[in-house]
This record gives structure tokens, C-alpha cells and sequence, in this order.
């Protein structure tokens, strides 16, 4: 929704849930209603920059029409591990 919508968020991992660059911020009112996150977004969550008690990944967070005119936080910053330029390497 954020791309379609032309804002910037990173999304690193496509949506796998395997980093926290899509991390956002969200007023409390939404955050309450959405359902728990999964062991595998807290435990990215955890390696995100600023987080907070409102905190998700954008990519797990499902759009629907009760949550218009709603105010979505972006962190100052992100950790990508995976930066531009960065070529892995085999095992």
C-alpha cells in the first residue's frame, strides 16, 4: 500500500518478514485492533531502529478502510544489513 501510494518505505526482504526495514510506527488506536505479531516479526522488530510499543513491520500490517486518515510514523533511520553494493558471499 505504501508503493502504491508513492512513499518511500524500504522493503528490503519483499515481504518475507526476514528484516525490519519496512518498520512503522502507528498511532494507538489501530495498533490495538491488529492481530498479534508473529514470534518471526517480533523477532525482527527487534533488530529495528527506534522502536516503540506501537511498532510493526508495514509489510504485515493489512490495509482496510476503517484504518483512513490514519497517521503511519516511519523510523529517522533503518538497518539494512544487505546495503547497496553489497555482494554476498558463498559459504
Amino acid at each position: 500500500a505504501a508503493h502504491r501510494s508513492e512513499i518511500d518505505l524500504e522493503g528490503a526482504c519483499e515481504g518475507s518478514v526476514a528484516c525490519s526495514t519496512c518498520h512503522v510506527v502507528l498511532e494507538d488506536s489501530i495498533y490495538d485492533k491488529l492481530p498479534e505479531a508473529s514470534d518471526d516479526e517480533e523477532d525482527m522488530l527487534d533488530a529495528a531502529f527506534g522502536l516503540t510499543e506501537t511498532s510493526r513491520l508495514g509489510c504485515q500490517v493489512v490495509i482496510t478502510k476503517e484504518m483512513n486518515g490514519t497517521t503511519v510514523q516511519l523510523p529517522a533511520a533503518t538497518r539494512n544489513f544487505y546495503v547497496d553494493g553489497h555482494v554476498p558471499k558463498p559459504h
